[in-house]
């Protein structure tokens, strides 16, 4: 891997400058402001029970976008792919997140006695089938659980992108191949801990209910959001004037491939969890199904199977869809409004089974994490340059074409 020289790197702006401070500030108060109105709507209302779902709904999307930035980073290392550099860096600044997702997670661990019934085991309609699984449902355990995968995550998201930024300055090559063996233990790790923390997070809230392959469910689901936003991410940032030349109507292709790969990847999963329970016919299995195929619930259910994978199937499939930024924008903007509507399906009918609760409150939390979520990734942005300028990889990167 031979090292990119200097005059090789385009001659345009590749740090956020003056412009990150000011989004900073902004995201964060609109973000603070917006979840204390959320949470004195669920005080006024009488119900923290809806408020906390619906934190939870958003907590566990804006989660996904993160977890889906650290598989990516570590898929390419692993790869050692050579057309993704250019975008690697805003995936590692996404995947920095991680924590500050780890202490937006204590209002979930506060609301444990809300959000879950097997905290009061003895209270539950279900309360024989709970105590089986008591040695792993309870709320000692449930801790120590999220404390651990923060715990990784963080170390994973920091190592990779401590060293990459470090790669900026020293130029050193061995840095490459640490990160590429660093890898291979880093991909099991995520696997097992974002299979467990889909488990525990979102699974447990149906404790009677259990799916072997719901945590492939949630990584499919965060992959398609992940893709979506480092889409939009790049575009945003070129139409400030960074990255202009650096990320090339070739990546875009690359990345509507992936979008499409994972639409595809997520109706495949999603299907195979449908059928293989329904074809089981097992009461405690059919029941969680049958809440999500009823009244209101029915229709969330339909525009999951059209919208989240249909249509945007359908719509990825051209070749020149994803080389025209304006319809792969679509489409990711799209598939961002599906994936949170999946986290919706998944979570707010234990709240409320008969009917659909959409309001300010939700629209609230929405906006409350998401400012504060946007408020992390411009810090994380401001601490380093928007690509890896000392990857032995960029000019790779940087002349990149499909076939």
């Amino acid at each position: 891997m031979a090292r990119l020289e200097p005059s090789q790197i385009p001659d345009e702006p590749h740090f956020l400058g003056e412009f990150g401070p000011i989004v900073y500030r902004r995201s964060a108060l609109i973000g603070g402001v917006a979840l204390a109105v959320s949470f004195g709507l669920g005080l006024i209302l009488r119900d923290l029970d809806r408020f906390c779902h619906a934190y939870l709904v958003n907590y566990c999307y804006f989660l996904s976008l993160s977890l889906g930035a650290l598989f990516f980073v570590v898929l390419q290392h692993l790869a050692r792919a050579g057309w993704s550099v250019v975008v690697r860096r805003l995936a590692e600044i996404l995947a920095a997140n991680l924590p500050l997702m780890a202490v937006l997670a204590l209002p979930v661990l506060f609301g444990t006695g809300v959000l879950y019934d097997w905290v009061h085991a003895s209270e539950s309609a279900h309360a024989e089938l709970i105590e089986a699984k008591r040695a792993y449902l309870n709320l000692p355990f449930f801790l120590v659980r999220i404390g651990a995968y923060f715990a990784i995550w963080t170390w994973l998201s920091r190592v990779l992108l401590n060293r990459s930024v470090e790669q900026d300055a020293s130029g050193d090559v061995d840095i490459t191949l640490r990160l590429t063996r660093f890898s291979g233990l880093a991909v099991v790790l995520f696997a097992l801990t974002i299979t467990f923390a889909a488990f525990d997070l979102i699974m447990s809230l149906t404790p009677q209910w259990f799916s072997t392959i719901f945590g492939v469910y949630y990584f499919a689901g965060s992959m398609v959001g992940f893709v979506a936003v480092i889409t939009l991410v790049a575009m945003l940032l070129q139409a400030r004037g960074l990255l202009a030349r650096a990320i090339t109507i070739e990546h875009y292709h690359d990345l509507g491939k992936l979008l499409f790969a994972f639409v595809f990847f997520w109706g495949y999963i999603a299907f195979s969890q449908y059928m293989l329970i329904w074809y089981a016919n097992i009461p405690e299995e059919t029941g969680w199904y049958l809440v999500r195929q009823s009244g209101s619930w029915l229709w969330v259910s339909l525009v999951l199977l059209f919208g989240h994978f249909l249509l945007p199937f359908l719509g990825l499939l051209p070749r020149r869809v994803k080389r025209r930024k304006p319809t792969l924008a679509f489409w990711a903007v799209w598939a961002l409004v599906m994936h949170w509507v999946d986290l919706y399906w998944l979570i707010m009918p234990t709240h409320s089974p008969e009917r659909l609760p959409l309001g300010l409150l939700e629209i609230g939390c929405f906006l409350g994490l998401g400012g504060l979520f946007l408020a992390g990734l411009v810090r994380a942005a401001g601490r380093s340059a928007l690509i890896p300028v000392n990857d032995p990889r960029l000019a790779e990167s940087l002349e990149f074409e499909n076939a």
